[in-house]
């Protein structure tokens, strides 16, 4: 992670160092206001100095860490805390080079879909009637208030589900509450055991839970038919919010 030093007489001639210390850890988490407002309190917990004080010996071993360190938070960059309508919950992020970018299921431009996104796209055309791109970019979902959130923010090159454990969990766990806690009427999409094991984080009464298969080809086809995309864009429009452009 790049922790941004403000204060000149510490930084001396480095740009980016990172620090053990909690206060450069609270002073300089990247993200935006409103989430790093909400979430302060995690910030000041031990754990999360621990999982910085990891990445950071992550870093001065030369292990290659994605997403980049200014995409770790872009989930929330993209949709700040009063704008969230839905959240998709991914594990991990993609650990192949160049395919994370800090939104759960999604790849940059230039990159080829992966197998489970090609089973979202699939959906959604068979759900909405609606032809898909294969555009991999979900940055269009998040910019209308979906927070494509996973579990864990970060990966070791070639090694997945490297980085589970060290504590990004329980931030994101802490991300879930705040949601359940202080937002209403907020679609979650579970899919898979371990999204589904998060439900119990989430107020049935203030939210809207939808539940199906992963959409990995390992799950064999069991994703499809779930008809999330219409069922989530039916409940926010009858809550009188914007329903989501899926197509893209």
């Amino acid at each position: 992670m790049e922790i941004q030093i403000t204060d000149q007489s510490e930084c001396k001639s480095h740009s980016f160092l990172f620090f053990d210390t909690l206060y450069y850890i609270l002073m300089e988490v990247k993200i935006e206001q409103t989430w790093k407002n909400a979430l302060a309190g995690e910030f000041e917990k031990p754990y999360f100095a621990s999982l910085v004080r990891f990445l950071h010996n992550e870093k001065a071993a030369g292990r290659k860490i994605f997403p980049p360190g200014s995409q770790i938070f872009r989930a929330f960059d993209l949709t700040p805390v009063s704008q969230v309508k839905v959240v998709i919950l991914g594990q991990d992020p993609y650990h192949g080079y160049g395919q994370a970018h800090g939104l759960s299921f999604s790849v940059p431009d230039n990159i080829p879909a992966p197998p489970s996104l090609k089973n979202i796209f699939k959906e959604i055309e068979s759900d909405l009637g609606v032809r898909m791109s294969g555009y991999p970019n979900l940055e269009k979902w998040a910019r209308q208030g979906v927070l494509l959130l996973n579990a864990v923010l970060t990966v070791r090159s070639g090694e997945a589900a490297s980085h589970s454990k060290i504590g990004w969990e329980e931030f994101t766990d802490a991300v879930i509450r705040y949601i359940s806690d202080n937002c209403d009427g907020v679609v979650f999409m579970l899919w898979g055991n371990f999204a589904r094991s998060k439900r119990d984080l989430i107020d049935r009464s203030r939210h809207y839970i939808l539940e199906a298969a992963h959409p990995s080809p390992l799950a064999r086809g069991a994703f499809f038919g779930c008809r999330h995309f219409s069922q989530a864009n039916n409940i926010l429009a009858s809550r009188g919010r914007q329903p989501i452009d899926w197509q893209l």
